[in-house]
């Protein structure tokens, strides 16, 4: 297996603003795409799994499989464990583990899952190829990642255009790419995938309840988490930007007539069957 070879650094971190929203997505939201192909004894690897709540859902899926649930992160890990256990899940496992060097032999896994991870990845290329040598023969790699230029929001805020300028820029200078949703069927392509069906799906916040949770979590995270810290740190932005940005976030948050659409792509990929399909 090859060595691990991530030169990119997480943007986001786990600060408590970037939980809030992770710990929202769920199977339904965030990989509806897939479902449609899940069978229930298959064996599932969900990368980059962070808290665990799509990898339950998945887990409840596929009640005589088993789903394994990796990331980089230890200590989020254990957040991952608890999910799991208070839905009282005997199908799960979890692993620290870096996407670029996969420790499972070749054809392990009927469905390889990634959901907001590529967008992160130095290699996603490489990070393909990888989920691919793992996946078995007639098996899945599904992959979704929002794509940030694609952003869109009503009413106009120079303020916001000001913070998808900046966030774009800290993402790029960490070694990722947030634009990667348009792009995860041509790295699939360049993985050596030649049966790939590529989608999009959206995330909408429109009501009172959904503006506010939506632009107070990015209004703490400009200030609060790691991406904060990256920001400065970086020269990409002084700390009364990222306030005057956050304020930027809350005025939307606080206008009856918001609203805010987030655009994911999202690839399905066979792995060419040599002998049986997935099981």
């Amino acid at each position: 297996m090859p060595e691990a070879r991530e030169t990119a650094v997480y943007t986001h971190g786990h600060h408590e603003s970037v939980l809030r929203s992770h710990t929202w997505r769920t199977a339904e939201n965030s990989a509806a795409y897939l479902l449609g192909v899940l069978k229930p004894h298959m064996r599932i690897l969900d990368v980059g799994c962070g808290p665990g709540t799509i990898t339950a859902d998945l887990a409840g899926l596929v009640p005589d499989g088993h789903v394994t649930g990796l990331d980089r992160e230890p200590g989020i890990l254990e957040r991952a464990r608890a999910v799991a256990g208070e839905r009282g899940l005997g199908n799960t496992d979890f692993a620290v583990g870096d996407v670029h060097a996969l420790g499972f032999p070749d054809d392990t896994f009927c469905v390889v899952h990634a959901h907001q991870v590529l967008q992160h990845v130095g290699d996603p290329v490489g990070a393909l190829r990888e989920m691919r040598r793992v996946t078995k023969p007639g098996g899945f790699v599904a992959v979704r990642d929002s794509d940030f230029a694609a952003m869109t929001w009503y009413p106009p805020s120079a303020g916001m255009d000001d913070w998808l300028d900046l966030y774009r820029r800290v993402a790029r200078a960490n070694g990722g790419e947030p634009d990667a949703g348009r792009r995860l069927r041509s790295w699939a392509l360049a993985a050596g995938f030649t049966d790939v069906t590529a989608s999009s799906g959206t995330w909408t916040f429109s009501t009172a309840g959904e503006r506010a949770w939506w632009s107070g979590l990015w209004a703490d995270r400009t200030v609060a988490s790691a991406y904060a810290e990256r920001a400065v740190d970086g020269g990409h932005a002084t700390r009364q930007q990222l306030r005057d940005v956050a304020g930027a976030w809350r005025e939307w948050g606080a206008r009856d007539d918001g609203w805010f659409s987030v655009l994911h792509g999202e690839i399905l990929c066979r792995k060419e069957a040599r002998a049986a399909s997935a099981r």
